[in-house]
């Protein structure tokens, strides 16, 4: 039983840094410059980096959620 939290801790990760690249990648065509005072300096990078996360964690979560109940429904029928 241990060894299946292990296993899902590792699928929680890897899920969530590729959804954190994948977002920070579909950040990039975003115009931050249009909403920023400053879009080189670092409170705008920072900014970026805390957007990235956030949506990146809105997704993976939605995705692991989502896959972890139709894991659930095989024993729907049980």
């Amino acid at each position: 039983m241990i060894e299946g939290f292990g296993q899902q801790a590792v699928l929680h990760i890897v899920v969530n840094i590729f959804f954190i690249g994948v977002t920070w990648w579909a950040l990039q065509s975003f115009r931050f410059d249009l909403f920023v005072k400053e879009p080189k300096g670092p409170k705008a990078k920072v900014l970026m980096i805390i957007v990235t996360i956030a949506i990146a964690q809105l997704v993976s979560q939605f995705f692991l959620d989502y896959m972890y109940s139709s894991q659930m429904l095989r024993y729907l029928w049980e």
